[in-house]
């Protein structure tokens, strides 16, 4: 039985309609809500997992929309290599895909600079906080990702701290936007990516090609 980990409740709703039966974990984009979600679904009786969401580009060029299906997650310091059958199963090999690696991070990836340091380090594709624990609960997994913010962009303060429950709250939101009002031109900015990268990962989960 497949299991499934997400960040957001957004993310949980667009790989429901690929995967209607299989069970979903939220970590709520928290190292600690990631490391349960993976429990919950092994205690679900999963027998395989996958990794689904969004994630931070770090290779330059990489705009939001690009879907990345990596062939190994970098987390703790070891390449921890994905299944290749359940990989080919949500798509590797279609055009346009990439794949190459992703790392996984505990903390939100924040600034262009981070970024531009990670992928000098690590050379992987992009950065997500759930694939880590995925690859380390020891059972066959794929990752599915969507690049959301790219590798120039820098997080407003808003994306930072506005998420509850694995969805956005609008009462931080407000707060955090009256703290900072400077933030609205970049948080609008950000989320015309996130609504570029749920389309286009909408249309490959719908695309039979």
């Amino acid at each position: 039985m497949l299991g499934i980990l997400v960040g957001l409740k957004a993310e949980a709703r667009l790989i429901r309609s690929r995967c209607p039966d299989a069970p979903i974990a939220l970590s709520g984009a928290t190292s600690q809500g990631a490391q349960a979600g993976v429990e919950r679904l092994l205690a679900a009786g999963a027998t395989r997992l996958l990794s689904f969401g969004c994630a931070a580009g770090l290779e330059p060029g990489l705009e939001p929309g690009a879907i990345v299906i990596p062939q190994w997650v970098l987390a703790g310091g070891r390449h921890l290599k994905t299944d290749s059958a359940l990989s080919r199963d949500f798509g590797v090999g279609r055009a346009g895909v990439l794949h190459g690696g992703m790392l996984h991070s505990d903390d939100l990836v924040v600034t262009a600079a981070e970024k531009a340091a990670l992928h000098a380090r690590t050379s992987c594709l992009a950065v997500d906080m759930e694939s880590g624990f995925v690859a380390r609960a020891g059972l066959p997994f794929a990752v599915l990702r969507v690049v959301c913010d790219d590798s120039r962009r820098d997080l407003p303060p808003a994306a930072c701290d506005v998420l509850a429950g694995g969805r956005i709250s609008p009462v931080k939101l407000l707060r955090s936007l009256a703290r900072q009002p400077s933030q609205i031109g970049a948080l609008m900015a950000l989320g015309r990516d996130a609504s570029a990268a749920r389309a286009a990962m909408g249309r490959f989960l719908t695309d039979p090609a």
